[in-house]
């Protein structure tokens, strides 16, 4: 008895405990429910917590987001817009026949500073040769090709020299007008020849020392300063940020393409110059996707003028490809959905001082464009002389023309070197646009802290 009775209380004792354990199972099953109902539910409210969305911690952690300042655009869109639309298009457009020769000065004749040796400088191809070396052959019989032999004055080294290859096409001529913003009016000239910019790409030349740091002293400090913010209008900050801008896209394209080992002839890419130059500076970053976006709203805004306009190499089949590739690019419905005013351009100019201070930048500008003939490295020269070109460009189309359509008769009007250097120009800066937006934030973690351990300045 006293066994079973043992055993029915044991019983009744487990019957007890078995029905607790199942209240208290049932239990967790509710406020696990109630957990995943809740998260369920918050995470339609509420952004997603780092712990459950790794890629949240990425998204969060790029450096340049929102809006770019002074424009109508966002870093986000302009990387995207980039890559799909403009940076494909530009790269099959600057290879076509018209685009592909720009007329130039290559003479060393500096207008500010008296010649201070440059042609001894081993690394650069620094001054004219007398004209009865190679300008008529130049001029009158494309095909050849300079030699060697003639190079008495050409001591640089290959990378530095411009290559004057050219195919026998030439172009049809456009108007022949001085662009009020830049200091060469480009007409035809004797002093003029045309080179191939496939030949002649913009990279390493070994241009450095003083003599280069001469040149982008002059343009900052004697016409492009950095005022103080309380001091500087904002037609003043714009050219500041244009050159600087300027400055960082080329800076950008002798980084990816250096001269890493020159006995092998090892080119790619320099990513600790990258670095110094550049990436380091979040403002020169922040300039070059404003001038991007400044050049594009010229090219944008002169739309009409560059769909209906002749490009005639004597070749039907590029000429028409030529055109097609313009009209993709101006037209393109996807850059006017994303970005379709790049930059108000119509609030500069505005007060009674307006027309005086457009005045004063316009000088300081010309002064820019003047001081590329004391560049002492001819390949610089040619690149620096064409994007400066570019830029003027922008200015004539954006502050030249008045009302919103362009058609070609009506004010605008270009030369050809215009339009050929406002394209490459916006190919350069699409490409440097690129090559940041995909190499920066790798190259900044790899290299942040380790090259030249100096504070950084902020501006160029």
């Amino acid at each position: 008895m006293e066994k079973e009775k043992e055993n029915g209380n044991g019983a009744q004792a487990g019957g007890v405990n078995g029905r607790r354990g199942r209240r208290w199972g049932w239990g967790v099953v509710a406020a696990v429910a109630v957990v995943l109902l809740a998260t369920a539910v918050s995470s339609r409210s509420f952004p997603k917590l780092p712990i459950f969305e790794k890629s949240c911690q990425c998204s969060d952690s790029r450096k340049y987001t929102g809006m770019i300042e002074d424009c109508c655009c966002d870093y986000e869109t302009v990387d995207s817009v980039n890559k799909e639309v403009l940076h494909p298009i530009l790269q099959e457009l600057v290879k076509n026949p018209f685009f592909r020769y720009f007329k130039v000065k290559l003479w060393c004749d500096c207008p500010f500073w008296p010649d201070d040796g440059m042609c001894r400088l081993r690394d650069c191809t620094v001054c004219e040769c007398p004209d009865s070396e190679f300008p008529e052959p130049f001029k009158n019989n494309p095909s050849r090709i300079l030699s060697s032999d003639n190079m008495i004055c050409q001591e640089g080294k290959p990378q530095a020299q411009v290559d004057r290859t050219l195919d026998s096409k030439a172009f049809r001529g456009w108007m022949e007008n001085d662009n009020p913003w830049t200091y060469d009016d480009e007409t035809d000239n004797a002093e003029m020849t045309y080179v191939n910019l496939q030949l002649n790409p913009e990279r390493y030349t070994g241009y450095t020392g003083d003599s280069a740091r001469r040149i982008w002293d002059s343009i900052y400090k004697e016409n492009c300063p950095k005022y103080p913010s309380e001091e500087q209008c904002q037609e003043q900050k714009v050219l500041y940020k244009l050159i600087s801008g300027l400055h960082a896209s080329i800076s950008v394209h002798i980084a990816s393409d250096y001269l890493l080992d020159e006995s092998t002839n090892l080119w790619g890419d320099n990513l600790e110059l990258l670095y110094d130059r550049v990436l380091r500076y979040p403002d020169r970053v922040r300039n070059l996707y404003f001038t991007f976006l400044f050049v594009l709203r010229a090219v944008t805004k002169a739309a009409d003028y560059l769909e209906q306009a002749e490009y005639n190499t004597g070749n039907p089949s590029e000429d028409l490809k030529t055109q097609s590739l313009v009209r993709q690019l101006v037209f393109n419905p996807k850059l006017r959905a994303a970005c379709p005013v790049p930059f108000d351009e119509a609030k500069l100019w505005k007060g009674e001082n307006g027309p005086e201070l457009k005045v004063q930048i316009q000088k300081q500008f010309r002064n820019i464009s003047a001081i590329m003939d004391c560049v002492g490295c001819e390949k610089c020269r040619l690149w620096g002389k064409l994007q400066v070109l570019g830029l003027g460009t922008a200015l004539k189309i954006l502050f030249e023309v008045n009302g919103q359509q362009n058609h070609l008769n009506q004010p605008l009007q270009l030369q050809r070197n215009e339009v050929i250097a406002l394209m490459n120009l916006l190919n350069r800066l699409s490409e440097s646009v690129k090559f940041v937006h995909e190499m920066g934030p790798s190259t900044e973690k790899l290299l942040e802290g380790k090259v030249h351990n100096t504070p950084a300045k902020s501006s160029l």
